[in-house]
């Protein structure tokens, strides 16, 4: 049976490197499971293939034995790519403890801080793993750790290289490169963000805060005024019979789009609808000879002139009546 690396304290493809000193194996040794590709039992088809035996460190290295179950037949197939040399990785499912930022710890490329204290969870064959010492990083509670180039994470948080750091002489360019230039470039975007805050160049995170704090209160003042206008426009509309009362809400969360003024000229446009009573009404009213009814006007001076004619002819009794009102005396005769 071979043996295998299980990991190491080179950088791996998280950015980061594990401390093998720091391991905490007694977990593992009381379920010693390995995996295929981190499989775990809930996904479909996945069940441990094996166990590691003689677990060991050795130069700084994590070392064992891959053990096959040979009452499976899935598990029999990969010990024999594994005997003969058609896989040949296996990788480390750890769950991070404890990290440090400790710039003695840091390795060239490394970008995330150094993993000093953590749990062996699982073990897996793998086809191909993230560099030369695969590993596969879980969180301090259990879950796989998800990271992305420049990404934080609180269970591998990037390293904080100081204001103006570069690389030492000598160093290729690589990941450790590229979180300088992502440093820059978060403080040249500071810088644009503190000039639109219409802070100084300097100001502290407290400074931001309150700037912030200030702007969103006018910015809610604001919305409030503009609500407010908008929904005085709307009751508005609705009172001049424009639009029905059921459309209030509906108008109200066009003119919060629009603004008040495009609402305004909206409502401008727009006609009073009028009910079929009062279309019924009017008929009547404008039809030949039906004027106001008796009692409508209480003087002569609110009779229109067009109609003081035929009230005087058509109702004599209302004229004289309107007349008394008028100057305080009896109306004269009535002539032809």
């Amino acid at each position: 049976m071979k043996d295998v690396i299980i990991s190491t304290e080179a950088v791996n493809s998280y950015g980061s490197r594990v401390l093998t000193a720091g391991i905490d194996l007694s977990q593992y040794e009381r379920n010693p499971v390995l995996l295929w590709m981190h499989r775990r039992s809930w996904e479909p088809g996945a069940m441990p293939i094996g166990k590691v035996e003689n677990l060991r460190i050795e130069d700084g290295r994590l070392i064992g034995t891959p053990v096959f179950d040979q009452n499976d037949d899935f598990a029999k197939r990969i010990e024999s790519k594994w005997e003969n040399g058609y896989l040949r990785m296996a990788s480390a499912g750890l769950e991070t403890v404890e990290t440090s930022p400790d710039p003695a710890l840091v390795l060239p490329g490394q970008t995330r801080e150094t993993v000093t204290r953590c749990k062996l969870v699982e073990v897996s064959i793998v086809d191909i793993g993230g560099n030369d010492e695969a590993l596969q990083l879980y969180g301090a509670e259990g879950k796989l750790l998800k990271l992305a180039a420049g990404e934080d994470n609180p269970g591998l948080p990037l390293l904080q290289l100081k204001k103006g750091t570069k690389p030492e002489p000598g160093d290729e360019a690589g990941e450790g490169d590229e979180l300088n230039n992502n440093q820059n470039e978060k403080t040249a975007m500071n810088k644009e963000q503190l000039t639109l805050l219409g802070l100084p160049d300097g100001a502290s995170d407290e400074q931001a805060t309150a700037a912030l704090q200030l702007m969103k209160m006018r910015a809610d003042k604001v919305e409030a005024l503009q609500l407010a206008a908008v929904t005085q426009c709307v009751d508005q509309a609705i009172a001049e019979r424009k639009i029905l009362a059921a459309q209030r809400d509906h108008y109200i969360q066009l003119g919060k789009a629009a603004g008040a003024d495009m609402l305004t000229d909206t409502f401008k446009t727009m006609q009073a609808q009028v009910k079929p009573t009062d279309i019924l009404r009017l008929s009547k009213e404008s039809a030949p000879g039906s004027g106001k009814g008796p009692g409508s006007y209480t003087k002569l001076s609110e009779v229109p002139r067009e109609e003081l004619l035929e009230l005087r002819k058509e109702q004599p009794a209302e004229y004289m009546r309107l007349y008394k009102a008028e100057y305080g005396c009896d109306c004269p005769p009535l002539s032809e």
